[in-house]
C-alpha cells in the first residue's frame, strides 16, 4: 500500500486519460451542481420555502447515493470493469435529471386535492432525486472514481485531485453563465432537459473514450461480503490511516453542508445581491485557478502536511463570510472560503487514493461516500436548518413571509470545520 509522502517526480498521464478525466469529471459535476444547489432553489422557488423539506431531500439523496456507490463499487470490483458502469450510468443519470422538468405543483394539482398538491410534489421530487442519485453515484462516485484511482499513481494524484476538485466550480460557472437565466425566468423544464441531455450524451461518448485500467486487481469474495468489506472492524484496524483520512473528509464535508445548500438563497435573499451569478462566478473562477496551482504544491510538500493550512484557510473564509455584506467583500471572502474547501478536499481525496487497497478500489468509493456525502448531508443541512429556524429572520415575497438563511450558518460551519484538525494531527503522527 502506498504512503502519502511525495518522494518521487510526478508521473505523466496520457492525453486520453486526461481527456476522460476532464470530460467525465466536468459533466458529472454539471449534473451534481443541479442536484446539490439548483434543485434546492427549484424546491424553494416553486414548491415550498420550508428548509426542512430541503434538508430531508438532501438526506434521502445522500443515503441513496451511498448505497448505490457500495453496490456498484463492489460489482465493478468483481467484474473488473468500470467502463460499462460509467457509460450506462451517465446515460440513465441524464434521463432522470431531465425528468425534473416535468414535475410541478400545478401538474400534481390536476390529479390530487389542492391542499395535498404541495406535499405530494415534495415527495415526488424527493423520490426522483433518489433515482437520479442512484444512477449518478453508481456512474460517477463508484465507477468513475475507482477508474481514476486505478489510472493514477501517488506521485501525480495531487495534480489530478487539484484538477478534479475544480470541476464542481467550473460546472457551477457553466451553469451560472449559460443556464442561470433560464431558472431566473422560471424556465425550469428547459433547464433540466438541457443538463440531462448533455449528461446522457457524455455517457454515450464514455463508451468509446474510457478504457478499463490494466492495473485492476480481482478479489474473490462473495458479492455481499465484498459490499460490506470496508465496514468490518478488523479491516479498519488493519488500515487505520485510511479511516482517519476518511474522518477528516467527513468533518470538513459536514462543515461545508451546513451552509452550501442555502448559499444561493442567502446571497439572493438575505444579502439582496441581484447579481449573485456575478458573485459566484468570480469566486468560483478564482478558486478554480488557485486550486489547480495548489494541486501541484500538494504533490511537492506532501498531502498530509498540506491539510492543516488548507483547513485553516477554509475556516478563515467562513469567518469572513459572517461579516461581509457588499458584493466585492463577499467575493473576496468567498474566494478564501471556497479555495480553502477545494484544497482541503484535494489533499484528503488524494490521500485516500494512496491508502486504497488495489483489490478494493470500488469498495473504498463506498466508504468515501459515507464520509463525503452520507454523514455530511444528513448532519450538515439539519445544522444549517436549525440555525436558520433559530435566527427566525424573514422577508416578504409578493406579500408572503418567507424564512431566510442568516450569516450564522457560516459561524456554525467554521466551528465544525476546525474540529477536522483533531484527526489531521493523528494522521500526521502515524
Amino acid at each position: 500500500m502506498a504512503t502519502t509522502a511525495a518522494t518521487s517526480a510526478p508521473t505523466r498521464l496520457g492525453g486520453r486519460t486526461w481527456t476522460s478525466l476532464v470530460i467525465l469529471g466536468l459533466v458529472g459535476q454539471l449534473a451534481w451542481a443541479v442536484e446539490n444547489m439548483y434543485l434546492n432553489l427549484f424546491v424553494y422557488d416553486t414548491i415550498t420555502d420550508d428548509p426542512t423539506a430541503i434538508a430531508v431531500m438532501v438526506a434521502a439523496s445522500a443515503i441513496t447515493a451511498t448505497l448505490a456507490t457500495f453496490l456498484v463499487g463492489a460489482a465493478s470490483d468483481r467484474l473488473r470493469k468500470r467502463r460499462i458502469f460509467i457509460a450506462g450510468g451517465y446515460v440513465l443519470w441524464g434521463l432522470s435529471t431531465a425528468a425534473f422538468g416535468f414535475v410541478s405543483v400545478d401538474g400534481i394539482a390536476t390529479i390530487a386535492a389542492a391542499g395535498n398538491a404541495v406535499v405530494i410534489t415534495v415527495v415526488a421530487v424527493i423520490l426522483l432525486d433518489c433515482i437520479m442519485s442512484l444512477f449518478g453515484s453508481g456512474a460517477n462516485d463508484a465507477a468513475f472514481n475507482a477508474w481514476v484511482t486505478e489510472s493514477t499513481v501517488p506521485s501525480n494524484r495531487g495534480r489530478v485531485e487539484g484538477v478534479l476538485s475544480v470541476m464542481p466550480l467550473l460546472a457551477m460557472l457553466i451553469v451560472f453563465g449559460g443556464f442561470d437565466g433560464l431558472t431566473q425566468a422560471g424556465q425550469w423544464r428547459e433547464f433540466f432537459i438541457i443538463i440531462g441531455l448533455l449528461t446522457t450524451s457524455v455517457g454515450v461518448l464514455a463508451w468509446f473514450l474510457v478504457k478499463d485500467a490494466p492495473t485492476m486487481q480481482a478479489q474473490t469474495d462473495g458479492y455481499l461480503k465484498a459490499v460490506l468489506h470496508g465496514l468490518r472492524p478488523s479491516v479498519m484496524r488493519a488500515t487505520p490511516q485510511l479511516y482517519v483520512t476518511l474522518a477528516v473528509l467527513a468533518v470538513v464535508s459536514i462543515g461545508a453542508q451546513v451552509f452550501m445548500p442555502y448559499l444561493i438563497i442567502y446571497i439572493q435573499r438575505y444579502l439582496r445581491i441581484d447579481g449573485y451569478a456575478i458573485v459566484l462566478g468570480s469566486v468560483l473562477l478564482s478558486a478554480a485557478i488557485l486550486s489547480v496551482i495548489g494541486g501541484r504544491v500538494i504533490d511537492r510538500v506532501g498531502k498530509v502536511q498540506f491539510m492543516t493550512p488548507a483547513i485553516l484557510i477554509f475556516a478563515a473564509g467562513l469567518a469572513a463570510m459572517f461579516f461581509v455584506r457588499g458584493m466585492v467583500p463577499v467575493i473576496l471572502a468567498g474566494i478564501v472560503m471556497i479555495t480553502g474547501l477545494m484544497l482541503t478536499l484535494a489533499s484528503t481525496s488524494a490521500t485516500i487514493r494512496d491508502y486504497t487497497p488495489a483489490d478494493r478500489v470500488g469498495n473504498v468509493q463506498g466508504l468515501r461516500m459515507i464520509a463525503a456525502v452520507l454523514i455530511p448531508m444528513i448532519i450538515g443541512p439539519f445544522i444549517g436548518s436549525s440555525v436558520i429556524i433559530g435566527a427566525n429572520e424573514t422577508y416578504l415575497d409578493l406579500g408572503v413571509e418567507k424564512q431566510v438563511p442568516t450569516p450564522w450558518i457560516f459561524v456554525a460551519a467554521a466551528i465544525v470545520v476546525l474540529l477536522a484538525l483533531i484527526p489531521v494531527r493523528k494522521l500526521a503522527k502515524s
